[in-house]
């Protein structure tokens, strides 16, 4: 009885979840597959079929963790958290340095960056935080302060190593989660102004020279264009070139003749514009539209603060991502080097990304499970 009660559970959750969602994903990702494969001038063993295989083993684990009980992943939202914090720590003792920043750990088989598994923790461990926590006590300074330290103590390490993109990216998820948990606009209109003085300050003595050099060049490329300012000088060339409807699959001669550098990672998207032209792009962009849609579409479904905020929360991590990484490419954004999601070729951003998807999909599948509150961190 037993037996058969699990199975028309599991079901039940098939039959459940969004297939049209997974598909899109799928879909992302394949679109990854074709441009590293372009990008690498044919050459299958290059990147193309890494990718693929990294994209199927990664739904493989979406799927799994979906099927997960929400209730295993709201217990772990703390220890994940703590566990990735102690994985940054671990960067600035024994992180391999590559290109002057200091942002791998070496599993000897493989390198990963644990500043993407922050991505995800970071988000568990704030709806952990805000469903415990009151929700007359969110715009008290014991809200305010515990969830300040949540995201700061990690954006002070990924800064340190130095990775600007990552931390801002952070930084910006724990900003809109606290707007979503419900904090009194005084606060926010209060902190915005905060926020305003501090840039300048920020900008003289909080960045390196080469990262105010980025932002002087996204203000000026045409000041530098063999130097800092290349990259943003070839994307728009590679952008502009491929007219409305693209020069044709590897076609494109920016990326066959290497004058975008970068072209497989956080400047894909030059290969698309290229390539498949306007048309090209926009279908791109419609893809993560419709998947920010959906998402929004499930968190809506869920009753409790922490299925909510959990979904919102990767949600907000995703967009940003794309938002970032397109506004640069464009130049429209300093260059910051935050990847093009599932289609960037990258193999910890890929995991960690595929998993918050499957944290999604545990949040939704489950969100008539009910969850303790008030058994956090703070009561």
């Amino acid at each position: 009885m037993a037996i058969n009660s699990r199975t028309s559970g599991i079901s039940a959750k098939l039959f459940e979840m969004n297939w049209f969602l997974v598909v899109l994903i799928f879909l992302t990702g394949c679109v990854g597959v074709a441009m590293i494969y372009s990008a690498s001038g044919g050459q299958w063993n290059l990147g193309a079929k890494q990718h693929l295989i990294r994209l199927i083993f990664g739904m493989v684990i979406m799927l799994g963790i979906a099927f997960v009980d929400i209730r295993v992943w709201f217990t772990l939202a703390y220890p994940a958290y703590l566990g990735a914090l102690i994985l940054l720590i671990g960067v600035e003792v024994m992180g391999v340095s590559v290109n002057g920043s200091q942002r791998w750990l070496d599993l000897g088989f493989t390198r990963f960056q644990p500043s993407e598994v922050m991505k995800m923790a970071i988000v568990m461990a704030l709806a952990r935080f805000y469903h415990d926590l009151p929700q007359w006590r969110v715009s008290k300074p014991i809200g305010i302060m515990g969830a300040v330290l949540i995201i700061f103590l990690p954006v002070g390490l990924i800064l340190n190593q130095p990775d600007l993109g990552t931390s801002l990216l952070l930084a910006a998820t724990g900003v809109v989660m606290i707007f979503l948990a419900g904090i009194r606009w005084r606060v926010i209109i209060t902190s915005c102004i905060a926020v305003v003085i501090a840039i300048p300050l920020a900008y003289k003595y909080g960045l390196k020279d080469y990262q105010r050099q980025r932002v002087l060049t996204f203000l000026d490329p045409e000041s530098d264009p063999t130097g800092a300012g290349y990259h943003i000088i070839q994307s728009k060339i590679a952008l502009g070139s491929g007219g409305v409807n693209g020069k044709g699959f590897m076609e494109g001669t920016q990326a066959s003749l290497k004058y975008v550098p970068e072209n497989s990672t956080d400047f894909i998207f030059t290969v698309i514009g290229e390539e498949f032209g306007l048309m090209g792009g926009l279908g791109t962009m419609l893809l993560y539209i419709l998947i920010i849609a959906l998402c929004f579409l499930l968190a809506s479904q869920c009753k409790h603060m922490f299925s909510r905020l959990l979904i919102l929360g990767l949600t907000t991590t995703f967009a940003l991502y794309v938002f970032i990484n397109l506004a640069m490419v464009m130049g429209l954004a300093p260059v910051v080097g935050v990847p093009l999601t599932l289609i960037s070729w990258g193999g910890t951003v890929m995991m960690t990304v595929l998993a918050g998807f499957g944290l999604m999909f545990s949040a939704h599948l489950h969100r008539e499970t009910e969850l303790p509150r008030g058994s956090g961190l703070l009561l």
